[in-house]
């Protein structure tokens, strides 16, 4: 039976699938319509794109390309956007999606343990939904467990607000103390720790797509700024992580 630990919190992209790049992919040519249409001559691509807005929604994204272009877009032109992006991502991703090396074997162990466990996203739960069920990875959670900041809050936010953490723990009835959460970015590592939930940062995906170079260079970002408990490297160290958080609790 579990110790100390009464919920694991599970970020979804990059972290159970391997998602992030091919939403990236499908929503690089909505933002380059956005721009041109609002007469900005720069244009993203999937890498330039990632690495300005990497662990952040579309609509967030949207609020931060009218900030750093000096642009201003209507609430009715945005959700409109938000609308097309989230149908173009959710056919990629239940097409395409795979899961990160690893994790079926992880989550089997977590549930063999008696850990309940959750996920705790800032993409809209379609999206979410679309990834995990390419993955069949959603017989470790029910649907009513699979939180997302863009659809189950209102208003919509995310991460690194903590809001839809705070939000997990309270439907879940545990206090963020008694969670761990599993996150591979620095805008879902800040979340969980502004919302006090102790954090391991998996930095393996990077490793995947980047090489080792980035993987060390996250790990080193993710200790140092969202306060990491322990660094995941690959999905194989995850009952070592779990217990070095449940001995620090």
């Amino acid at each position: 039976m579990p110790g100390k630990l009464k919920y694991i919190l599970l970020d979804c992209d990059n972290t159970l699938c391997q998602s992030e790049r091919l939403a990236f992919e499908a929503c690089s040519e909505l933002t380059n319509e956005v721009l041109e249409k609002h007469g900005v001559k720069e244009r993203y691509d999937t890498d330039s794109l990632l690495e300005d807005f990497v662990g952040h929604n579309f609509r967030n994204m949207l609020i931060g390309l009218q900030k750093k272009h000096n642009f201003t877009m209507k609430p009715e032109e945005v959700d409109d956007y938000v609308g097309k992006e989230l149908g173009k991502v959710t056919q990629k991703l239940s097409e395409k999606a795979t899961e990160c090396p690893g994790v079926t074997e992880q989550l089997e162990w977590a549930q063999k343990q008696g850990y309940p466990m959750s996920v705790v996203s800032t993409s809209a739960k379609p999206r979410v939904l679309a990834s995990l069920k390419k993955c069949n990875l959603m017989r470790f959670f029910t649907d009513e467990h699979v939180y997302s900041a863009a659809t189950s809050l209102n208003p919509p936010t995310s991460k690194p607000d903590p809001a839809i953490y705070i939000h997990a723990c309270k439907e879940l009835g545990v206090k963020p103390e008694e969670c761990l959460t599993v996150e591979d970015s620095k805008s879902g590592a800040t979340a969980g720790m502004r919302a006090g939930i102790p954090l391991i940062a998996y930095v393996g995906i990077y490793g995947l797509e980047d090489g080792k170079e980035k993987m060390e260079q996250m790990a080193t970002l993710l200790k140092e700024q969202t306060k990491a408990q322990v660094v995941m490297y690959d999905w194989k160290e995850f009952p070592e992580c779990v217990r070095k958080i449940e001995a620090a609790m």
